[in-house]
């Protein structure tokens, strides 16, 4: 019994030793990565923001009607040539490349039968770099904007070449649409900061621009690889491309200048000061797109879009009654809209496709702007015929289309 005494002290130093250990074992914390919260600030500054914030009633804007109005409804009831599927050229300036660009694909195939996507954003590339030049050689005193011609691609691809889609997205990693307003501010506010301070290097200015392009939409290829052999994009445009780029020609139909002449197109976007457009009368400058048309050719146009009778949500572009009757769309009616600035050089298209009901013609527009994709057929738009004779200033298109009207033009 004095045993057992003895043991109970002992047993008890034992229990009190291992509860010290097990007290003594040293705590390992785990930290994990969270979204930081604070939900009552956030309701504070919402409540706080609505306080402060003069809310600003939308503005209404004059549209057209389209309730009873006959139009197309579908592609499918045009007659179509080939083209690739629209894309969308997002937060840019880029309408003008990425329509000539889809008009070049499409008379690739109509030459050759074959189907090639071709890189927008290459060709943006180079035209910047060559606007950024004679902004500097001009000493200013020249535009440098998002905006250009479609007679722009020839001068770039015989300079530069071009590469396909696929060799040159101008996108970031992971970026699923263009955005080019830092770029472009940034681009900008570098070439003014040149002006301003009358520092007018060459090639400094155009390292700068490099530079800056680089850093947000990439350094195009000095090669690519086509069917496992190595060209250059010059190469690829003259060996695979193989468009004949002196085969194309643009008309205008503007009452300043003289008929049948080539002229120049006297727009900010025609910054290089081109004349190479045959300016021709109205009845002239319809029909002969209309042959065009009819006779197997895509034609690439641009006008003005800013009307109450375009409506992306309609994918619709009419001339409305309030504005001019139809029968009163004249060379004096298109003329006096662009003297007075309602009619400008907003956005370039790609006509692809023509259908007709009731003796008028309607045109199956694609179109990279985001405006048409909010409706049934997303990427494309239905011109009435009255809406370019009326708003949509020239057109680009093969010589072949049009031959019997550069005759009457005299050089």
């Amino acid at each position: 019994m004095k045993k057992v005494l003895y043991l109970i002290p002992f047993m008890i130093i034992v229990a009190l030793m291992v509860s010290n250990a097990a007290a003594q074992v040293e705590r390992r914390d785990r930290g994990i990565l969270v979204e930081p919260k604070n939900e009552f600030m956030d309701s504070v500054k919402k409540t706080a923001d609505q306080f402060i914030k003069k809310e600003e009633p939308k503005k209404k804007v004059l549209r057209m009607d389209f309730k009873g109005i006959s139009h197309p409804a579908s592609p499918d009831e045009f007659t179509k040539y080939w083209h690739n599927k629209p894309v969308s050229q997002a937060i840019s300036g880029m309408c003008w490349c990425f329509s000539a660009t889809s008009f070049y694909e499409s008379e690739i195939y109509r030459l050759t039968h074959r189907e090639i996507k071709l890189s927008e954003l290459y060709t943006v590339y180079w035209e910047y770099v060559e606007k950024a030049r004679r902004f500097v050689q001009e000493r200013g005193n020249s535009v440098f904007g998002e905006g250009s011609e479609a007679n722009a691609l020839p001068r770039i691809w015989k300079t530069y070449g071009i590469v396909p889609a696929d060799a040159y997205s101008g996108k970031q990693p992971g970026q699923v649409f263009h955005d080019h307003r830092k770029m472009f501010t940034e681009m900008n506010d570098y070439l003014n900061s040149v002006k301003s301070s009358n520092t007018w290097n060459e090639d400094g200015a155009i390292a700068t621009i490099k530079s800056i392009m680089n850093h947000y939409i990439g350094e195009p290829p000095r090669s690519i690889a086509i069917e496992g052999k190595q060209m250059t994009p010059k190469e690829y445009f003259e060996k695979v491309v193989k468009l004949n780029m002196d085969d194309y020609t643009e008309f205008l139909s503007l009452m300043d200048k003289p008929y049948y002449q080539m002229v120049e197109y006297e727009v900010g976007d025609n910054w290089w000061h081109s004349k190479e457009y045959y300016n021709v009368p109205l009845d002239d400058f319809m029909a002969g797109l209309k042959k065009a048309v009819r006779t197997g050719y895509t034609v690439c146009i641009g006008g003005d879009v800013s009307e109450p009778g375009i409506d992306g949500h309609e994918g619709v572009a009419m001339v409305p009654s309030f504005d001019i009757p139809s029968q009163y769309i004249d060379e004096n009616a298109r003329e006096f809209r662009f003297t007075n600035g309602t009619t400008g050089d907003d956005h370039g298209i790609h006509l692809v496709g023509y259908t007709e009901q009731n003796g008028k013609d309607w045109y199956l527009i694609k179109d990279s702007g985001s405006g048409s994709r909010n409706n049934s057929h997303p990427g494309y738009y239905f011109y009435h015929e009255d809406f370019v004779k009326l708003k949509m200033l020239g057109f680009m298109v093969h010589k072949d289309a049009v031959r019997d009207v550069i005759k009457m033009t005299r050089q």
